[in-house]
């Protein structure tokens, strides 16, 4: 399988999620600055991480499988980057040190709701499809710059006023910067920030 960054081909390995209009709406949304140490939590084939060290930050990438891991540094070699990209196996931020921290954080989490035993790691939210969610609004303002920004996209079948709240509790600012209507639902992307 194959997608493309403009006019560039890229490679989706068997068993990594491909990107798809969530994926895209995010790269499209972020706001990057060239000397930006940046993370991209649950890399996949990498298009978060391409997005942003094409622009030039350095990009620590993160996912819970190696073979997302594989596929994102290989993308990097096509796109010529690799020399800024770090990959690390990590679910959230369970391997980030504790006091390494990012100008920019993003995450395209998975939000398919699943009552049951989660089948699959890079689409199943949990309950309501918000429980990954919830672990990443917990933990990634303590990884996160003085003046750095997070970027994340919701879909509107997973309680947006919760998420809401939960920022607003941790005394965060943030604003919803994209949106794209789908069939049954509304991808909603959000910037977060001190």
């Amino acid at each position: 399988m194959k997608f493309f960054l403009g006019e560039q081909e890229f490679d989706v390995f068997e068993g990594v999620y491909p990107p798809s209009e969530d994926s895209y709406l995010l790269s499209e949304s972020i706001e990057i600055n060239p000397q930006d140490v940046a993370l991209d939590i649950g890399c996949g084939s990498g298009i978060q991480t391409i997005t942003m060290a094409l622009q030039g930050a350095t990009v620590f990438a993160v996912d819970i499988l190696q073979k997302a891991l594989d596929n994102t540094l290989h993308n990097a070699k096509i796109a010529g980057i690799k020399n800024q990209v770090f990959a690390e196996n990590s679910d959230l931020f369970s391997n980030i040190k504790k006091d390494m921290k990012f100008d920019l954080i993003v995450f395209n989490p998975p939000y398919v709701p699943s009552e049951k035993e989660k089948k699959y790691k890079d689409l199943d939210g949990g309950i309501k499809g918000q429980e990954v969610l919830h672990k990443f609004l917990d933990k990634f303002s303590l990884h996160l710059k003085e003046n750095g920004k997070t970027f994340f996209l919701q879909s509107s079948l997973n309680d947006v006023e919760k998420t809401s709240s939960i920022l607003t509790e941790k005394g965060l600012n943030f604003e919803i910067v994209n949106r794209q209507n789908l069939f049954m639902e509304e991808l909603i992307v959000f910037k977060a920030f001190f």
